[in-house]
């Protein structure tokens, strides 16, 4: 099906399973402000749970090539799953939803990664292990359009370096760049040349103040920071908040589309992977915010990161409904 397709798409990142857990005997403790909750719950006793809902195939890479393949992409996903079922079921997911796996290599003696998530009312607590396999670009790939970077085990900066050198010797390419929190932890100068050579940028509101190691608040204030270390254009997400970009001129902002959210499991991918096609597909940066906006509307009413993603045509029906004063707006 893809041996003669061009790739618009490439997702670079780590695959994995996502257990949800659905709790209620918990309670949650947050700041004055309503912010930096944690999760409490009975510590020394058996807590009941309502349900699991496992969903195969998810992790920031797999979530976006599927959003994008959905758009209308030529999408593909370069990763690694262990030999075990886990992987088996991964698979049979990206191959159903249309997403290249060629370049998905199974390693014997490896476990596939596998997420537990504590969701609790709307929101959810992920427990993660990333397992550190041999990372290393294929010995031939067809050169993509684009290529988005994202969430790595803490193994990977070797592999990186191996990524901004196909880069560099391949420059009609374009990096889209989602930080995962190994490569946060790694801090910026570590990451420089990926940094320097990001044509979109995308993060959450916390990781931006974690990339930065900065106490700022002011959104447009860290997307500016965010833009001096080299990305053209930066978007910082920030849940029911909205959303904030800027390119070097301009500020944009669009708010949350109302909605009664299930989980939020998937929101930030489902707006970075309908932002980033957006842009992909020529259109302009208010536009792609509202398509980010629309996709991640639709994904929390459902379970998982996945099952609400759009289409390209359900999205543009949306898009032309939404009324004016819930499309983006320049700020500036």
């Amino acid at each position: 099906m893809f041996k003669n397709k061009k790739i618009n798409f490439l997702a670079i990142g780590d695959l994995a399973t996502d257990a949800f857990i659905k709790i209620k005997d918990a309670e949650t403790k947050c700041d004055l402000h309503g912010e930096k909750c944690v999760l409490c719950l009975n510590f020394g006793g058996k807590i009941p749970y309502e349900s699991v809902d496992v969903c195969d195939a998810t992790g920031n890479a797999s979530n976006v090539a599927i959003g994008a393949s959905k758009l209308g992409l030529n999408a593909s996903v370069l990763s690694y799953l262990g030999d075990d079922e886990t992987a088996k079921r991964s698979m049979k997911v990206l191959k159903k939803e249309k997403v290249n796996t060629s370049y998905i290599k199974r390693v014997k003696n490896f476990v596939s990664n596998y997420h537990y998530v504590l969701w609790y009312k709307t929101d959810r607590t992920i427990l993660t292990k990333h397992t550190e396999f041999p990372y290393s670009l294929p010995a031939k790939m067809k050169t993509p359009d684009w290529i988005y970077l994202t969430s790595l085990a803490s193994n990977s900066l070797s592999y990186q370096e191996e990524i901004i050198g196909y880069l560099k010797n391949n420059k009609n390419i374009s990096l889209v760049f989602q930080p995962g929190t190994y490569q946060i932890k790694l801090g910026v100068e570590k990451l420089k040349d990926i940094y320097e050579n990001t044509k979109i940028f995308l993060c959450n509101f916390e990781e931006a103040q974690k990339v930065l190691n900065s106490n700022e608040e002011n959104i447009p204030t860290l997307l500016k920071m965010i833009y001096n270390l080299g990305p053209k254009i930066v978007v910082i997400t920030n849940n029911i908040r909205g959303a904030h970009a800027y390119d070097g001129k301009d500020v944009w902002f669009v708010g949350a589309l109302p909605q009664t959210p299930v989980e939020s499991t998937g929101a930030g991918d489902a707006f970075s992977s309908a932002f980033s096609s957006a842009l992909i597909l020529n259109k302009n940066i208010e536009d792609a915010m509202l398509w980010g906006a629309i996709n991640a509307r639709s994904v929390v009413s459902e379970i998982g990161p996945q099952k609400g993603l759009l289409t390209k045509e359900q999205l543009e029906k949306y898009f032309v409904n939404i009324p004016e004063n819930l499309k983006a707006k320049k700020l500036n």
